[in-house]
C-alpha cells in the first residue's frame, strides 16, 4: 500500500492553517475560507476522526482589529497585536463551529511545554482528554508571552510538534504554495512540483528557501523542518495549497495533492518523542562514517567517532548529531559539555582518565537517551 492510500486510513489528523490561507491579501480576515475550512473539519470528525486545528492568524487578526497595514518588527508590538487578535480570530472560529455543532477548545503553547518533560507529558493528557471528548483543539502559539528564547519558531513547527506529541497519523499543512517544487516557482517557470519525498536529504533542504508570505512568518525552509519531526515520529505529512475547497478531505482520500512526505515505519516512544522533538537543542557533534554504522546498529555514540564540536552546550543538554556531510544523523543528550567533547574528540574510551580526570561516562551520548533521524 502507497502512502498516499494509508492516508485512507489515518484516524488523528493534525492540520495547519497559515496566515496567508486565513487573511486577503489586504490583510483582511477571510471568512469564507475561515467558514470552509471549519466546514470540512468538521465533517472529518463527524465520521468519526480526531482532528486538531494549529491556526496562525492571531497577529494578522490583531493588525486587522487595529487597522495597521504592516506587521511591525519589533517583538512587544508583536505580541501586544497577537494579544489583541488572538481574542477576535477565537471569536471568529467559535462562532462556525458553533454554527456546525461542534465544540472547540482553545490550546495555547510555548516552547517550554514541550522542552519540559512534566509539561511535555501534560499537554499531551490534555490534548487526548479533549479528543476523547469530542472537542476539536483550536492549537495555536502563545505569542502574547512568548520571546524569540522560548518560541518553538513557527507554526509549522508548532504542528509537527503536536502531531508528535498526539501520535497523529497524518499532518496536513496548508499553505499558499502548491508543495515543494525543483525550483523556486515564483521566479523559474520550469519549476515542476515532487509529488513525493520518502528522506529530506541535504539536497532537498537546499530547495528551501527562508522568506515565508507578506502576512505569515514560515517560508518552505520551517516546512521541511517540520517535515523532519513529522516523518521521524511516525506521521505521513503534506504540504498543499489551502485556498481551495475540499483540499483536506481530497488528501484523506489518498488523490495526488500536493508533496506528501512518508512516515517512517516505526512510531518513537512518547520519552524518546519527547527527547526527539521537545528539548532544546544546544550544539551540534559532527562524526565519522563508523560511528554513524555503530549508531545505526545500536550503539552509543563514542569519542572515536567525533569529528567536530560546534555550540557551547552543558553536559545534560541536547544536541544533533552529524554526517560528514552535514545530514542530521541524531538527537541526544550529552554526557559531556562542549569543551569536555573536543578534548576527547578522536580518542578511545581507555584514553578518557589520562584526558579528563573525572571522567565518569564511556559514551560521549548513551544510546539509551540517542534518537536516530535517519
Amino acid at each position: 500500500m502507497s502512502a498516499r492510500d494509508r492516508l485512507r486510513e489515518a484516524k488523528r489528523i493534525v492540520v495547519k492553517v497559515g496566515t496567508s490561507t486565513l487573511t486577503h491579501p489586504s490583510g483582511g480576515m477571510n471568512l469564507h475560507r475561515i467558514d470552509h475550512l471549519v466546514r470540512e473539519l468538521i465533517d472529518e470528525a463527524n465520521q468519526g476522526k480526531d482532528i486538531l486545528l494549529v491556526s496562525s492568524g492571531a497577529i494578522a487578526a490583531g493588525m486587522n482589529t487595529l487597522g495597521l497595514k504592516e506587521r511591525p518588527a519589533g517583538i512587544p508590538a508583536r505580541q501586544a497585536l497577537a494579544a489583541i487578535g488572538q481574542g477576535a480570530l477565537l471569536h471568529i472560529y467559535e462562532k462556525f463551529f458553533h454554527e456546525y455543532g461542534r465544540t472547540m477548545a482553545q490550546v495555547l503553547l510555548t516552547k517550554e511545554n514541550a522542552a519540559r518533560h512534566h509539561q511535555y507529558m501534560n499537554s499531551r493528557n490534555t490534548l487526548l482528554a479533549l479528543l476523547g471528548m469530542n472537542v476539536i483543539p483550536v492549537i495555536n502559539e502563545n505569542d502574547a508571552v512568548a520571546v524569540d528564547e522560548i518560541k518553538i519558531g513557527d507554526n509549522d513547527n508548532l504542528s509537527a510538534v503536536v502531531a508528535a506529541l498526539v501520535d497523529a497519523d497524518a499532518l496536513i499543512i496548508l499553505s499558499d504554495i502548491d508543495g515543494v517544487y525543483t525550483a523556486n516557482p515564483r521566479t523559474d517557470t520550469s519549476a515542476t512540483l515532487i509529488s513525493e519525498i520518502p528522506e529530506i536529504t541535504p539536497e532537498i533542504e537546499q530547495l528551501a528557501g527562508s522568506a515565508g508570505s507578506a502576512q505569515g512568518t514560515g517560508g518552505m525552509q520551517t516546512k521541511i523542518e517540520a517535515a523532519k519531526i513529522a516523518q521521524n515520529a511516525g506521521v505521513t505529512m503534506v504540504i498543499a495549497r489551502g485556498n481551495e475547497d475540499g483540499t483536506i478531505r481530497s488528501i484523506l482520500r489518498g488523490e495526488e495533492i500536493g508533496t506528501l512526505f512518508p512516515a517512517r515505519e516505526a512510531h518513537l516512544r512518547a520519552r524518546k518523542s519527547w527527547l526527539a522533538f521537545g528539548k532544546r537543542l544546544m550544539g551540534e557533534i559532527s562524526v565519522d562514517d563508523g560511528c554513524i554504522a555503530a549508531m545505526r546498529r545500536g550503539a552509543s555514540l563514542l569519542a572515536v567517532g567525533v569529528t567536530a564540536v560546534y555550540g557551547d552546550f552543558s553536559a545534560g543538554e541536547t544536541v544533533r548529531v552529524l554526517s560528514p556531510s552535514g545530514q542530521e544523523i541524531a538527537r541526544g543528550i550529552a554526557a559531556y559539555d562542549a569543551t569536555d567533547v573536543a578534548r576527547l574528540m578522536g580518542h578511545q574510551t581507555a584514553d578518557y582518565q589520562e584526558i579528563i580526570a573525572d571522567a565518569a561516562h564511556e559514551e560521549i551520548i548513551h544510546r539509551d537517551n540517542m534518537v536516530l533521524m535517519v
